[in-house]
Order: structure tokens, then sequence, then C-alpha cells
């Protein structure tokens, strides 16, 4: 997605700052928690320091922030701190994925289960060193999930006030494992729909990275019924154009921007929507390429292009575009609502802008 220094200036720098340092002070306390248990998990809090400090956006809790001010609750640094928590689950998911998919890199840097398996290796321990990384970026990813809970509760709000968001933030992690899941699903059945690829996205992203965040913020200012109706008009589909993006980039981002090796979702088979565009459109010929190459773990440059020449060809990165910017129009007209308090709305609609945008 677009790196940080391309998203808004001002007010978001001020919360992705203020979550950066609930982030820390937290992680600070998780170390000393993990070294009086036993040294030996000190790469464990070096890697989760690294990982979850180093080259976040911040957006869900900004997203959470954001939806709290919309609701008209006044700024605490205690409901930042909280709706950090939000970060912990990104952080869970992400180490995750990268184990399900086999991706070697994440935000530039080794994922965590290759670090893992590097430090294995290195040291000449016994046993796989595959096996060693997969197991401790399991373990590393359920902490985080845990540390989601210890944090959303403990970062300073009463427990009444907390136990309005929790609804939310529960549901949420639910949507998200079930959207990883039908991908997991998706990329063994080969099923290339439309309708499929929506599903997933909406599940996997769409409600995780900007809805529920929304809700979550809005429960904590209390806000009603009105309010949760505008946020949810405004986030399903600015998060489904989310992951829409997401999807692109997967094909045809740069690698310096992205983090990732280019065609890295070509090479592991996502049945994203861009895909399943290009399998409804193409000829039999192209099907069958479609069908063959997609997921084929030593796809190589020359195959990769030529999966991209289909999307290309097909029209089916020209309609995704196009979803992309129906959906974010969508997202910008709830927004007129009423009864969201217009100083966030501002931001809100910088923060959609932003999280469409393609990069140059």
């Amino acid at each position: 997605m677009t790196p940080p220094e391309d998203l808004p200036p001002t007010e978001y720098a001020d919360v992705r700052a203020r979550v950066e340092k609930a982030l820390t002070d937290f992680l600070a306390v998780q170390r000393a928690r993990l070294a009086a248990i036993d040294p030996e998990l000190l790469p464990v809090a070096d890697t989760l320091e690294s990982f979850i400090l180093v080259g976040g956006k911040r957006l869900r809790p900004a997203f959470g922030y954001w939806g709290y001010r919309a609701a008209g609750g006044p700024d605490r640094d205690a409901v930042v701190a909280t709706l950090a928590a939000l970060e912990l689950v990104q952080a869970s998911a992400l180490i995750h994925d990268d184990v399900m998919d086999g991706s070697d890199t994440r935000r530039g840097q080794p994922a965590v289960h290759r670090r893992f398996a590097d430090r294995h290796a290195a040291a000449g321990w016994r046993g796989p060193a595959e096996g060693f990384g997969a197991a401790a970026a399991i373990l590393l990813g359920d902490l985080c999930l845990a540390w989601s809970d210890e944090l959303l509760d403990r970062g300073g709000l009463d427990a009444a006030t907390v136990a309005r968001a929790r609804p939310d933030f529960d549901e949420m992690r639910t949507e998200v494992m079930a959207g990883q899941y039908l991908d997991v699903l998706a990329q063994a059945t080969g099923d290339t729909t439309r309708r499929r690829a929506t599903r997933i996205a909406v599940y996997k992203s769409a409600k995780y990275t900007v809805e529920r965040p929304l809700l979550c913020g809005a429960a904590l200012a209390g806000g009603g019924a009105a309010v949760r109706a505008a946020l949810s008009g405004y986030g399903l589909p600015l998060g489904e154009a989310f992951q829409l993006r997401d999807d692109v980039l997967g094909v045809f981002g740069d690698p310096a921007r992205t983090g990732k090796p280019a065609g890295d979702d070509l090479r592991e088979g996502k049945r994203t929507y861009l895909v399943a565009e290009a399998h409804a459109r193409a000829d039999a010929a192209q099907r069958d390429l479609l069908a063959t190459a997609l997921g084929a773990p030593d796809l190589d440059a020359a195959g990769a292009d030529a999966l991209r020449e289909i999307i290309v060809g097909t029209g089916a990165l020209a309609a995704t575009e196009a979803r992309i910017a129906a959906l974010a129009a969508a997202a910008l007209r709830a927004l007129d609502a009423p009864a969201l308090d217009p100083a966030a709305v501002g931001v809100l609609a910088a923060l959609a802008d932003a999280a469409v945008r393609r990069p140059a």
C-alpha cells in the first residue's frame, strides 16, 4: 500500500506517533516479562519489537481514532493507546499470513518465520530449520493476538468504556480469521469467481481494516445507530477498495514500495478480484495459461509477465481500477451523513484517498 509519507500529514502523523509510543511502551513491559521467564526469549522480544515498530502505517488505529472522533469523542491519549491494540491483531495476521503463503519478506525485511529459520541454521541446531521457523512464527503470532486483549483492556480507559468496544473487537478477529480461511480455501479449490473473490476481500480486509476499527472507535465514544450506519457505509466500500488496490500492487507493484517480491500473489495463486476478472474475460487459451501458471511455485519472471499480459489484455486491470474508483466514491458519499462530527469527516476523506491511491 501507499507509504506512510503519502498519508494525511498532520492529523494522521500525530495519531501515528501516539500509537507508536503506546506500542513502544507496551512492548517494553512485555520484554521484561519474557526476560523474567527465560533469557532465551529475548530474541522473541527483539523480533516482535522490530516487526511491530518498524514500517507499519497504523491505518487501523487511525481509522479507530477518527471513528471515535466522528462519534463526538474528545481527544484522549488513553483512547489512542487502547486502539493501538488493533496493531497487535494486525501483527498476528501478518506473521501467520507469511507462514501460510511461504513469503520470505515483509515490509522489505525477512518474514518472521524466515528470521527464525535462519537463526536455527546459523546456530547449527538439530532438526529442520524451516520447521523451527514456522513453529516460532505461529507462536509469535499467537502471542501478538493474546497481547491485543491485554492492550485493549489496559490502555487506560475504564472497564465500562472498553466493554462497549469489545463486541466489535471480537467480531473483527473472527471475521479476519474467516476471511483468511476462505482465501486459503479458494487457492486449494481453484475457485476463481468474482463472487468468491469479493467475499474474501470483504472479510479478509474490508471489515478488518476499516469498518470494524471505525466501529470500535465509535463504540468507545458511545456512538449511536446513526453514527454506526454512516461509518459502515464509509468503511465497507473503502475497505474493499483498499484490498483491491493491494491486489493490484501484489501483481504490478514495485517491490521497493510494497516490500514484497514482484508477482508474489501470482506465485502464491491468490484468487483475487483482479484474477477473477481476468478469468471471466479470458478466452480458452488464456484460461488454460491461468490454470497452469497461477500458483506455480516455479513461476519465473517470463511466466509472471505472461499472466500480467492476460490481466491487462482482457481488460481485468481496467475493470478493477474502475471498481476501486466506484467503491471509493461510495465511501466518500457516506461521509455526508449529518450524524458524523464534521471535524472528523475531512480526515476520513483524506484517509480514503490515501488508502486507494495508486503509487506513481
